[in-house]
């Protein structure tokens, strides 16, 4: 398998993991030091792969999640590194039924290791946002 074909499973484990909640299987999609900026679209700055996992898996406690990447755009920026955009669709759904529908772009860098190739920093930018409160009883 080519690299950029290896950074597309990547991410497709990323989004799988991220919805079925496997979050062992999830922190493995990132390095030690990833940085992930949700700045942009309301949320944090996170640096560390267990810290992004502690913040992630608190905030989405209960949550129905989907998310699909689409349309990447991967550049080998040398042997062990690479860049990407990807869009992004992502539906939330929290106990108590507010509901976030989604739109707009991963920016990240990818790093090869050897464990393969891995997610370095992320950093999520909004479109558009749709948040639906849930109807009143």
């Amino acid at each position: 398998m080519g690299d950029i074909e290896a950074i597309k499973q990547l991410k497709a484990r990323y989004f799988r993991t991220l919805d079925t909640k496997d979050w062992e299987g999830f922190r493995q999609v990132f390095t030690d030091d990833v940085v992930i900026d949700t700045v942009g679209s309301g949320g944090e700055r996170i640096t560390g792969g267990d810290a992004f996992l502690d913040y992630l898996s608190g905030a989405l406690a209960g949550a129905t999640t989907v998310h699909q990447g689409h349309m990447p755009e991967i550049t080998l920026t040398s042997d062990t590194t690479a860049t990407g955009i990807w869009a992004l669709h992502d539906v939330v759904i929290w106990p108590g039924g507010m509901r976030l529908d989604g739109y707009g772009h991963y920016h990240e860098t990818y790093r090869k290791g050897e464990n393969g190739w891995r997610i370095a920093s992320s950093t999520l930018t909004r479109l558009h946002a749709d948040f639906v409160a849930p109807e009143p009883d």
